[in-house]
Parts: structure tokens; sequence; C-alpha cells
């Protein structure tokens, strides 16, 4: 890629922009010293860093430079001489010669490398030097391709017809399932704004209000514990269409993923498969199954239909096979995958060996293989399709709780490195309405939030028991890249007679209703057009796409996993006047 000079009052090009094109003009560049190398006592060597690559200027004379001084240099490109050209460089078939040399600023040594070595660095270390670290290749690599991905969408989204509205950050708190962060009113003491978990709502305002299509890439915020793919503050792209269907959503995401990826990375992802969640927890155990490798869940309950082997007496019975894997497997690592198993809910795992047996035939050795008859051992063998050499695994239990054991221990066994495997989207459709029966109220619980249209073809089931109800699927998807969801949307429901059904269903009351949605449900009342939307992070996308595997690693200034912000020491105390002009006061802490 050619980088354009970019010239400005102190320098006529940046570091990066120089080739062999230019040798002999003059020019002036401006960095930071990435190393400077003696070579006898009047002669040096400077590698000068900016944001676009290095460049090694030849200083003649006396120069004191150290580590990360800023300077201007100024002197003539010249070729390298034979045998010291360097190919991992841009520039490295040039030099500056003729050196003139200008310190625009001193700089304290660093306290880590600013090179690939900062990797081994405490992050805390780098958080709280955050602007050092920023100035290191990667980090520049990542900012600029996240601004690359940021102007794909962008234009994508302008190209569908969208149009880029901004909505509120104060506003009033909304059950949206995670803590809202809040914001006290000096002018309301007492009272406080929220922070947007998500523009929801108000994207919906703007389809009643004529918008028609709406997008936006939005900072929203959720007070809940961070991990590597969540942060406090994130930024996701947010779109709601009008009189559109699940389909109509579906191209224009995959639209923008399909130009962000090939702004990011290059490269084009193709038409994006589609699998119902139901086939996603059958064959992977996930509703964001990860698809780069197979292992998948396979359907033994069949099997044992007739087992006199009462641990097996189950609604579900599910196995995978892991590939060649008996002879790096130990029997430590059998019983630590157990114990794994059990915290993940399952009352055991039962493993298999595979060998050869003297028939040729394979042979499964396990604790409980005695308590099998031959043809549940054989119906093993034949539905995994086990090879000497391989281990198998099983669970027994309710069907959801099988998947979900057998799909954390596929990941366990087999997931690839983040970098690895390409890049696998997937659409997950057909999710359930709702995800379980309330034990204390009989209620279903919804699997998303109350404003998702059920499937036409199952409306018919909100009549029913609430065990029936949970085989009413909604018109929601999920887009998903390697094992990570990227984000969620569904087709709303516009219509007051099914909305006050699904709230009966829910058991919220007109009161409950009116109090933590009532601006959005008067707005229905003047004409809601049919409506569908999508968010995405933009934070796990472009991580994905860079081949990282923490958020961090793509956000400016990320809090560490604590929540904490080492660069700024935040979260920090405030003055005693500004909590009186708040009007709040600090209760003693408990022991």
């Amino acid at each position: 890629m050619t980088i354009e000079a970019r010239p400005t009052a102190m320098r006529t090009h940046v570091c990066g922009s120089l080739g062999v094109d230019n040798v002999g003009e003059t020019v002036s560049v401006c960095g930071w010293v990435a190393k400077r190398r003696e070579h006898g006592e009047h002669l040096a060597f400077v590698d000068l860093r900016d944001h676009t690559g290095l460049l090694q200027c030849v200083v003649e004379g006396s120069v004191d430079v150290r580590s990360e001084y800023v300077l201007r240099i100024t002197g003539t490109v010249a070729e390298r001489p034979s045998g010291t050209v360097n190919p991992n460089l841009v520039t490295g078939a040039i030099e500056i010669v003729n050196c003139e040399v200008e310190v625009l600023s001193v700089a304290e040594p660093p306290p880590f490398p600013l090179d690939d070595r900062a990797a081994e660095v405490d992050e805390t270390i780098r958080l709280k030097y955050r602007y050092l670290d920023l100035r290191r290749e990667q980090m520049q690599r990542h900012l600029r391709a996240r601004a690359a991905m940021n102007s794909a969408i962008r234009s994508a989204m302008d190209a569908q017809g969208f149009v880029e509205v901004e909505t509120p950050m104060l506003i009033a708190s909304t059950p949206e399932g995670a803590r809202d962060f809040v914001v006290p009113s000096r002018l309301h003491p007492g009272s406080f704004y929220a922070l947007p978990q998500s523009p929801q709502l108000f994207k919906q305002l703007c389809m009643i209000g004529g918008v028609d299509r709406y997008y936006q890439i939005a900072r929203c915020m959720r007070d809940e514990d961070l991990r590597a793919d969540r942060q406090f503050e994130f930024s996701q792209l947010d779109a709601e269409m009008s009189f559109a269907s699940q389909e109509d959503v579906l191209e224009v995401i995959t639209k923008a993923v399909a130009d962000a990826t090939m702004a990011v990375r290059g490269a084009e992802i193709g038409e994006i498969p589609r699998m119902s969640w139901r086939e996603a927890m059958n064959r992977y155990g996930s509703d964001k199954p990860d698809i780069r490798f197979d292992m998948e869940l396979t359907e033994l309950t069949e099997v044992f239909a007739s087992t006199g082997f009462k641990a097996f007496g189950a609604e579900s019975i599910k196995g995978i096979c892991h590939k060649g894997a008996s002879e790096n497997t130990s029997r430590n690592k059998l019983d630590d995958l157990t114990d794994s198993a059990k915290r993940w809910g399952a009352k055991g795992l039962v493993w298999m060996r595979a060998s050869e047996g003297d028939d040729g035939e394979v042979e499964l050795n396990s604790p409980i293989a005695k308590f099998l008859s031959p043809d549940e051992l054989s119906g093993i063998v034949a539905a995994l399709g086990v090879e000497p050499g391989d281990v198998c695994y099983l669970v027994a239990d309710q069907w959801n709780r099988t998947c979900h054991v057998l799909g954390l221990l596929r990941l366990a066994l087999g997931r690839p490195a983040t970098h690895e495997g390409g890049l696998q989207f997937l659409w997950v459709i057909d999710f359930p309405l709702f995800e379980s029966v309330d034990e204390v109220t009989g209620k279903p619980v919804p699997a998303h939030h109350p404003f998702t249209m059920p499937h036409p073809e199952d409306v018919g089931l909100l009549a029913g028991e609430p065990s029936e109800m949970l085989n009413v699927r909604s018109q929601a998807y999920d887009l998903v890249l390697n094992g990570w969801e990227l984000g969620s949307g569904s087709v709303r429901i516009h219509k007051g007679d099914v909305q006050q059904q699904i709230f009966n269903l829910l058991g919220i009351s007109s009161a409950e209703a009116a109090e933590k949605f009532g601006f959005l449900l008067d707005a229905f009342r003047y004409g809601a057009p049919p409506h569908a939307g999508f968010a995405f992070g933009m934070d796990r996308l472009v991580a994905l796409l860079l081949g990282e595997d923490n958020i961090r690693e793509v956000i400016a200034f990320p809090k560490t996993q604590s929540g904490a912000d080492p660069l700024t020491e935040a979260p920090t105390g405030i003055d005693q006047d500004h909590l009186e002009d708040l009007g709040l006061r600090l209760l003693p802490k408990t022991t």
C-alpha cells in the first residue's frame, strides 16, 4: 500500500512514504527515536519512528539523542549500500544522509520496551503508560484497522439507505438485563440518569418517527463483570429498519460485515451459512458454535433405549469423539475433565478409550464398559465413528444440560487459537421465545427482551400450557464468528394486542408495563410500522479480524479486568462539596 507524504509545516514526508523513487530529494521527517547505534566516534545510525514505520538516518558528528527523543531530521534520501538492505522494512532500501538533527522534545527512558517485547510486560504497567504503549507498531496497526472498519461499515450502511442518528447518553433506567451505570442529577436531587446499555428503545422510536432506516456506531455501558470479550463501555453497530423482515436485516448486516472484513483483512467472506438454534445446540452444544473444527455432538439416546445401566436412564444421552487423542490423554487428564464436567452441571462424565481388539474390531475400554451390552458398545462405535486411538466422552442428563456440558468439553478439547482456522461466520436463527418456566410463578421466562415477535407458525402455542410455550420460536437471530457472539437482533412486536398477550404470559401487569416501558408503549398508539433490527459489537469484530483474543488489545484506553483504569486511577472518590451539590452522602463502609 502506498503511503502519502502528508506534509505539514514541520515535515515534508512521513517516514513510511519514502522509497527509492525519492532518492536524491532533500526531505524533512519527524518522529521518535526507536534506536540509536554508534558506528565509530563520529557516526551514528538513528532509527526514526512515526506511525507509518521506521526510517534509518545516518548522522555524522556528535549528536546527543536517546530512545524516544522527538526529532526533526532534514537530509537527503539515498540508497542503502549493497548488502545492507532490510527487506523487513518498507523503507529498508533507503536511508537519510547528510542529516541535520533538531531535538523537539527530550524523553526519559520508557518503563518498558516499545516493541514486541512489550507483550511480556504486565498488562497493568502497559495500561498505566498506555500513551507509550500506543506508539508500538502493533497498537498503531490495530487502531488504524479499527478506523478502517468503522469507515467501511458507515459506507455500507449509507449505501443501503440508512441515516446515522445519535441517541441520548443520559436516559431513564430500563430493564435490559445487566446493571445500569447511573448518573445523579444536580438539578433534580435524589433522581438519576442511566447511561445506555443500548439504544434499543430510542431506535424503535426512530421507526415510529418515520426515519425508516436508522444506524449508529453507538457507545454503550453495562455494569457487569469484565472478561476478555467484555468491557464496561463498548461500541456497537446499531441498526433498525421499517417495513422489513428478518431476511432484510440479515442481508443488510451481512453486507456491512463483509465490507468491514475486506477493509481489515482484504478477504471475501462469501455467503454466511445459517443454522437454527436447536440444530446448533444439538450439534455443537452452544448457541454460538465455533464451526472451525469438527468433534460434533452425536445423539446416543436411542442406542441406550433399553439399557440396564441406571446412569444412562436419562432424557438425553450424547457423546463426542476426540480423534487420535488416547496416547496423549493421561488418567489425570481424564479426572480433570470429569471434574470440569461436574462444575458445568453434569452428574458425571463417561470416558472410553478405543483400541483394536484381537478380532480387529474397535474395542472400548472404560470403567463402565462392563455395565453395557455388546450392542450398546458397538452402537457407540458406529454412531461416533470411533477408531483405535480415539477417546469418547458421554453425558446423560436433561437435554439442555447434556448439550451445555458437552459443548464446553468440545471447546476445551479442540478449539483452535483465535488466529487459527480462518473466519467462520454463522447466522443462528429461530431462537426460542422463552428459555424456561419459572418454578415459583409458573410463568415463562423470556429468552430475549419482551418485544421480540413470535414466529408466525408458532403463535397458536401461546395459548397452551407453559411447558408447550417453550417450543415457541422467536424471530430472533444472532451473528457468530469463530465461537464469539458478535451481536443479536430480532423482528419487533409492533401490534398492541400481541404485545399485551406477551406481557400477560410473562405476568407483567399494565401498571408495571407502563412504569418500565411507558414511553415506548405510548408511542405505539400513534402508528408503529413493522420493524426489525440488529446490533453487533465493534470491539469483538475487529479483535477477531486481527487475530486477538482480548478486546483490550483493540481499544485505545481500556479498563483492566477488575474495572480499574491504571492511567487515570479511575474510579476515584469525589469531593464532599460535589456530593452535596448532587444531594448525595456516602454511607460508612461495612466490615
